[in-house]
């Protein structure tokens, strides 16, 4: 089992940058590839980021490539979503997840079906 918290959401305006973290406890952290996601009322819940478990390959979905960074601790079990340039459209609550995976491939990534393990989610809310 893996357990993961959120933290970092509140509530930002434009242009912001704000940083979430994911603490993990349980297995070995370094074992997982990570993942952000998140999801806007009315919308399904999507990818924002991933990496990989030695944290040298990394995804962004289109929307956030350039404002957004994904990064991760294994030493401190935890891995970080850094927002700049933040929009109203990043309104959302943010999730962790965790995925076992042999290969960091994108289509497994992307996909939240690939992730056995998440975390209650904080919201994050952009005021324009």
């Amino acid at each position: 089992q893996v357990q993961l918290v959120e933290s970092g959401g509140g509530l930002e305006q434009a242009g912001d940058s704000l940083r979430l973290s994911c603490a993990a406890s349980g297995r070995p952290f370094s074992s997982y590839a990570m993942g952000w996601f998140r999801q806007a009322p009315g919308k399904e819940r999507g990818i924002v980021a991933a990496i990989s478990w030695s944290g040298s390959v990394a995804y962004y979905t289109d929307s956030v490539k350039g404002r957004f960074n994904i990064s991760r601790d294994n030493v401190r079990n935890t891995v970080y979503l850094q927002m700049s340039s933040l929009k109203s459209e990043d309104t959302a609550v943010y999730y962790c997840a965790a995925a076992y995976l042999a290969r960091f491939r994108v289509e497994m990534v992307v996909d939240d079906r690939t992730y056995g393990y998440w975390g209650q989610g904080t919201q994050v809310t952009v005021s324009s």
